[in-house]
């Protein structure tokens, strides 16, 4: 795709379910499939009282992907309350990671038509993923889904170094590749155990100064993410061609 007087900017945040037995603050099964809010503990419900116990397993993994991509391992590593409100998200806040992430700066390889790049990552840290909202089973309400409810999760962020849309998808297959061959992610796109989000931004040609980026989210295929992608870009083009931000 043609950007002329455009540089454009991609950076990814990928979520990466974590193939444990158990939620990541709970004991609860993270079996996917089951029956609807037949896998929900006190915790995942947020009755008054229950208090989180961190997956010793997820701590594992995440230290496994961090090592496998040369990050930078805290001695020390910190949870945070992440307070939005979603239907499917009952305590209000998402466990989460801020400031003392549990994988620091890292880096990866990618295949690209002029040879090998390294894209570098920022952090990686680990989450616990919300609910499900379910809006097709009946006419005039949603129905939720407890299940996925504190399901662990790691969030891979990376440097915004990506310049066009395959590079985009080569980093996503390397991140794809890793977690898999790391035993960490059973890597079915399908049921969401890999999923997306993409911050697609152009600015003047030359410019070190970022334009105004776009977030799409959840997209879990490496095609779409591709489509998505360079829908992005055109659209972008044609704002800040007719004079628009």
């Amino acid at each position: 795709m043609s950007t002329q007087q455009w540089d454009v900017v991609i950076g990814l945040e990928i979520h990466v379910r974590l193939a444990l037995n158990s939620k990541l603050f709970s004991g609860a099964s993270a079996q996917y499939g089951a029956s609807p809010n037949s896998q929900v503990s006190f915790l995942d419900a947020a009755l008054p009282g229950t208090l989180p116990v961190v997956n010793q397993q997820a701590i594992d993994y995440a230290l496994r992907f961090g090592l496998s991509i040369g990050a930078q391992i805290p001695e020390v590593t910190r949870f945070a309350r992440k307070n939005y409100f979603y239907p499917d998200l009952p305590k209000g806040y998402q466990i989460s990671q801020m400031d003392d992430p549990i994988v620091g700066r890292g880096q990866i390889e990618i295949d690209t038509k002029n040879g090998p790049k390294t894209v570098n990552i920022t952090r990686a840290h680990l989450e616990e993923d919300a609910g499900k909202s379910i809006h097709d089973q009946y006419d005039d309400w949603t129905a939720i889904d407890l299940n996925r409810a504190g399901t662990a999760l790691i969030e891979v962020v990376s440097e915004p170094e990506m310049y066009n849309a395959k590079e985009a998808v080569a980093y996503m297959r390397a991140i794809y590749n890793r977690v898999t061959f790391l035993g960490i992610c059973d890597g079915n796109l399908q049921e969401g155990s890999f999923r997306c989000d993409a911050n697609v931004s152009l600015k003047p040609k030359g410019s070190k100064t970022l334009g105004t980026r776009a977030e799409i989210k959840n997209l879990n295929s490496f095609r779409f993410i591709e489509k998505a992608i360079n829908f992005e870009i055109k659209r972008q083009k044609q704002l800040l061609e007719s004079g628009q931000k």
